[in-house]
């Protein structure tokens, strides 16, 4: 029996999204932009899905632009502010912990001629409020600050921050991939210009997403040669796609808190037995203030890698941290900036449960880890001795 333990980096479909999907790959295949009727029903169902997105935004649908992904949306929010605003305001505030997505494309900004301030976080994942404040400038066009870690699973303070940005009258955006779906979210009361989604994160279909973008934001597309989405996303749609995205928006607004109630309980369970077995175990990111789905600690003495690929021939499947950073020997950017040794920052193991995680699952992964750290610690005074 194989368990999935690895949700942060992407989710199984759940069957009823999949259900949905079906007929557009079969009877609804039209082009929306096609004025015949096999492609006004194909947009009549892009809007249904705009409509569920909006939704569980509290948006109108006018403001969800459809991307392939959160990366896109993170790329398409920051590049269109700033390529509006050049030449008036050329600043930018994030912070140390962000996906590479933001992080690489505000480097990209750098190249261009903006400045970058990114803040450092305390040793829980958190980012400063007071730190966002002191850092605006009356250049800055854009505050880009995740609602929680992918990594850690630490919940970010969204509102007061957005609430800093709107008082000083900057633009905030952010990358919401981990939390839409599994958190609350209210564009309006979270004072939010700009959010990023992805569907592949609370069972919908890979290669999807979108950009929620507050109507009247200086906003200027880096994709051309087309009309689509009013003129702010050039491609032709991918209905499939977007009909998941919906269906998926839709079940989470109907079961996110029965979920995460569930989810959480096996999560707690989870780091309950481990910590309970095995000795030298540290928690990584905040304790309290973290998505129910996200375990993430550190063992002393124990690579995360030998520990990870251990468990993946016992069939648990989990992460050392970001999926998208996999194949690097580099400890985690995020644990590094909570100050946490680089021993300990090389023997993280995150594990994210979701939908489908059963009881079993939990109980199994518990035995196989305190299997796999005591057999790996019995073999470190033998590498000791060939070093």
């Amino acid at each position: 029996m194989r368990i999935y333990l690895d949700y942060a980096a992407t989710t199984p479909v759940d069957p009823r999204v999949r259900d949905a999907m079906i007929p557009a790959f079969d009877s609804l295949f039209g082009n929306p932009s096609s004025i015949h009727r096999f492609g006004q029903e194909a947009s009549e169902a892009v809007e249904l899905a705009r409509q569920n997105v909006a939704s569980l935004l509290g948006s109108d649908s006018q403001n969800i632009i459809f991307t392939s992904g959160g990366s896109e949306a993170d790329n398409a929010a920051i590049k269109g502010v700033g390529f509006a605003m050049r030449g008036r305001k050329n600043h930018i505030i994030t912070s140390q912990i962000e996906h590479h997505a933001v992080l690489h494309t505000c480097r990209f900004m750098e190249s261009l001629g903006f400045s970058v301030t990114y803040l450092p976080v305390d040793s829980n994942g958190l980012v400063d409020p007071s730190a966002v404040q002191s850092a605006i400038t009356d250049k800055t066009c854009l505050i880009t600050v995740m609602h929680a870690n992918n990594e850690l699973g630490t919940i970010q303070p969204i509102e007061e921050i957005g609430q800093i940005a709107h008082q000083r009258g900057v633009l905030f955006h952010t990358d919401a991939v981990q939390t839409c779906g599994h958190l609350p979210i209210d564009v309006d009361r979270m004072h939010i210009d700009l959010l990023s989604l992805s569907a592949h994160k609370f069972n919908g279909p890979k290669g999807v997403g979108a950009l929620y973008l507050r109507h009247g934001t200086p906003f200027e597309s880096f994709m051309h040669g087309g009309a689509q989405e009013s003129g702010r996303r050039s491609s032709t749609h991918n209905v499939p796609g977007i009909i998941g995205l919906g269906r998926a928006a839709e079940i989470a607004a109907q079961e996110m808190k029965d979920e995460n109630q569930a989810i959480g309980r096996l999560r707690d369970r989870l780091w309950e037995g481990v910590r309970r077995n095995t000795e030298g175990i540290h928690l990584n990111g905040h304790p309290s203030q973290r998505l129910a789905n996200n375990l993430n600690f550190s063992v002393e003495n124990v690579e995360g890698e030998a520990l990870l690929m251990h468990l993946d021939m016992e069939g648990i499947a989990a992460s050392t941290g970001s999926a998208c950073s996999s194949g690097s020997t580099d400890p985690s950017h995020v644990l590094l900036a909570l100050n946490l040794p680089r021993d300990l920052a090389r023997g993280s193991l995150r594990l994210t449960l979701g939908r489908f995680t059963t009881e079993e699952d939990i109980d199994r992964t518990i035995e196989t880890v305190r299997q796999a750290i005591a057999h790996l610690r019995s073999l470190a005074p033998a590498r000791k001795e060939t070093t």
